[in-house]
């Protein structure tokens, strides 16, 4: 068995869908064929795919005497975090927290890649509303088509064709020629521009419109700046206020407090506190007073009296400690009540004064923030505007300085990406026309077409004749990338929107996969209907394609084929069948085993009833192919690139094995 440790569909469960009533695959990782009669139903399993990637689909597609279809496809992809269409596929499923319990993937420790789960499943019920999920949270349908464009491709279907959309073009040449990090650089470049020429604009405001703002400006600084604020201020004031509203009630705690612990007194008749008439205890020489004692002096007599029982019990040593301790501790209560009794004095005059600073607190809150902290962020906002309005002048001509080396850097990396982009363009268009001549297209014509366009305000970079032009760009450049192609003689090279459909589209979008597979992040591609006229021999060179797409490349590819040439290089093979039980029709997949495949293999060679002369050509044509897969994962053993991920092989059964099994 073939084991690929490449990114996957890994299954597809679909119900309700067409005539199909359930089916559930599970893919293998390498090289999938699909095979089976005209009419089986291959072509509604790719519908069923596309609606799971978000196409649009009617009502016409639940199955007669169902509610709804249900296309569900559970996908395991292992991440290049420095691939931007993955980072953009992980910053849109962060945005929509799409993310399954496992949370967001991030670069590991060992430089493996990180691995994203997910599943993207499509609703559809007989009313015609759809529901779209992913990993189980509902989303719009664009967010599943621009989800589901990352993870496959469908050739055979322009919806799904990224190739077909041209601002992929220059991704993909980027890819191929490998200058992505030169790109971010330049894009850094852009982005700094950017923000520039922003502060430059908004310095550059029609100028009543700045008089109108300085005059606000310069209002709110100083309005602030009159209150002269604090931080903490508002709090101190609040605090103070209550002491002041309270000054007298609380002079009268804390002079009551301060001689019941220090000086003592007689209880006073309505005053609400009682005081503690200390007694001496008969027959210890006290006598009981009439004269309040202090809670300090009742402390010291229980201290004195404790030593004189410790000649008696040595055990009351340790409360006499306790009562000197709680004595000294009380001590300093007594003092800051003290301290606190003879600080607070009711002030009216401070109170004004108090209410006054509140209000005008208050005043700015209203205007510029919901505490002192805000004014004060506020105040430091407005006046660092106002510094650059006043001096405006003289930033605008430190901006256009920068903005002019900006510029200049700018061209001048945008010139070497772009040569880089000619020269790369050049060897591509060339390997494209080579591989559809190994497709049996031998007058085709592929070109990779570079233009720019001039702008006054554009980046300066020398053209062909050496004169300095200014062209427009962005933060890819200043090239527009577009391929052109031309399949039949005598037509000149159009877009590739533009060229004929069938099987020719098709053997083109395999020859430019067969190239820039290396730079294309998509991990699942499908083909359908790619052997649409094509022979044998031609079906051997787009059998080899496909297969090198997941050894080289390390693409799942998965396709549906008549050809047996292409069928028996696939690493997995499914047969589609159509039957009538009931009278209802359904279509039912069975993945083969190695018996089943040579009889599928043989049906599709020669035809039915399957002879033994059938069969050991299928069986031979498996061999060759086995060995020829051999031949290539050594060639990839030993390529200096090669990076370990493919391990086993295909092992043909052998003619004794085949005659006893028949």
């Amino acid at each position: 068995m073939l084991v690929l440790d490449n990114e996957m569909l890994l299954e597809l469960n679909i119900s309700n869908f067409a005539i199909i009533d359930r089916l559930a695959l599970r893919f293998n990782p390498g090289f999938n064929a699909l095979t089976g009669e005209t009419g089986a139903g291959k072509s509604i399993i790719i519908d069923a795919m596309g609606a799971m990637l978000g196409e649009k689909i009617g009502a016409e597609f639940v199955r007669h005497g169902a509610d709804r279809a249900r296309v569900e496809g559970f996908f395991e992809v292992k991440l290049n975090l420095s691939d931007e269409r993955f980072v953009r596929l992980l910053e849109l499923m962060e945005k929509h927290e799409l993310f399954d319990d496992a949370g967001r993937p991030t670069q590991l420790e060992n430089g493996e890649k990180p691995r994203l789960h997910l599943s993207l499943c499509r609703e559809l019920s007989s009313t015609g509303r759809t529901i779209c999920r992913v990993n189980g949270s509902t989303v719009k349908q664009e967010i599943l088509r621009e989800i589901g464009q990352a993870l496959i491709d469908i050739h055979g279907q322009t919806e799904h064709i990224s190739l077909l959309r041209v601002s992929e073009h220059l991704e993909l040449l980027d890819q191929y020629a490998g200058v992505i990090s030169q790109r971010h650089k330049l894009a850094e470049l852009v982005g700094q521009l950017r923000t520039l020429r922003k502060e430059t604009l908004s310095l550059q405001h029609d100028e009543r419109e700045l008089v109108r703002r300085t005059e606000l400006l310069r209002f709110q600084v100083e309005d602030i700046d009159q209150v002269a604020l604090q931080p903490g201020e508002e709090e101190e004031l609040l605090k103070e206020r209550q002491i002041q509203n309270s000054a007298e009630k609380i002079s009268t705690i804390a002079e009551r407090t301060y001689r019941v612990l220090y000086q003592g007194y007689e209880e006073e008749e309505g005053s609400g506190y009682t005081a503690s008439a200390s007694r001496t205890a008969k027959g210890r020489g006290g006598n009981t007073t009439s004269k309040g004692r202090s809670v300090q002096e009742a402390l010291s007599e229980v201290e004195t009296l404790l030593n004189e029982l410790i000649q008696y019990e040595a055990e009351f040593s340790k409360y006499s400690e306790t009562v000197q301790e709680v004595r000294y501790r009380l001590e300093d209560v007594a003092h800051a009540v003290r301290e606190f009794r003879d600080r607070v004095e009711h002030d009216p005059k401070r109170l004004e004064e108090i209410e006054e600073r509140l209000d005008l607190i208050r005043v700015l809150k209203r205007k510029y923030g919901a505490n002192i902290a805000e004014i004060l962020k506020f105040r430091k906002e407005a006046a660092e505007e106002l510094d650059k309005i006043e001096h405006s002048s003289e930033r605008l001509a430190e901006l256009q300085t920068q903005e002019t080396k900006l510029l200049d850097k700018i061209g001048a990396l945008a010139a070497k990406l772009s040569e880089a982009r000619h020269k790369s363009g050049t060897k591509l268009a060339a390997e494209v026309v080579a591989a559809l001549q190994d497709l049996k297209l031998m007058r085709a014509k592929f070109v990779v077409n570079l233009n720019r366009s001039e702008d006054p305000e554009g980046v300066p970079v020398k053209n062909e004749k050496g004169e300095i032009r200014r062209y427009a760009f962005d933060g890819r450049g200043i090239d527009r990338v577009e391929f052109y192609v031309s399949l039949n003689p005598g037509e000149p090279p159009k877009p590739l929107q533009k060229v004929a459909s069938g099987g020719e589209t098709s053997r083109l979008m395999l020859a430019l996969k067969s190239i820039l597979a290396a730079a294309d992040a998509i991990p699942t591609l499908i083909f359908d209907e790619v052997d649409v006229g094509v022979g044998g021999r031609s079906g051997q060179v787009v059998g080899e394609k496909l297969w090198q797409l997941t050894n080289q490349a390390e693409h799942q590819v998965i396709c549906i084929t008549h050809l047996p040439q292409i069928a028996a290089f696939g690493d997995a093979h499914y047969n589609i069948v159509k039957q009538v039980k009931d009278e209802r029709t359904s279509t039912s997949v069975i993945e083969l085993m190695e018996t089943q495949r040579i009889e599928e293999l043989a049906a599709m060679l020669g035809g039915l009833p399957v002879t033994e002369t059938k069969r050991l050509n299928a069986l031979e044509m498996l061999r060759d192919i086995g060995e020829w897969k051999d031949k290539a994962r050594a060639a990839k053993d030993h390529s200096p690139n090669h990076n370990g991920h493919i391990t086993g092989t295909i092992e043909p059964i052998s003619k004794t094995q085949l005659q006893f099994q028949s």
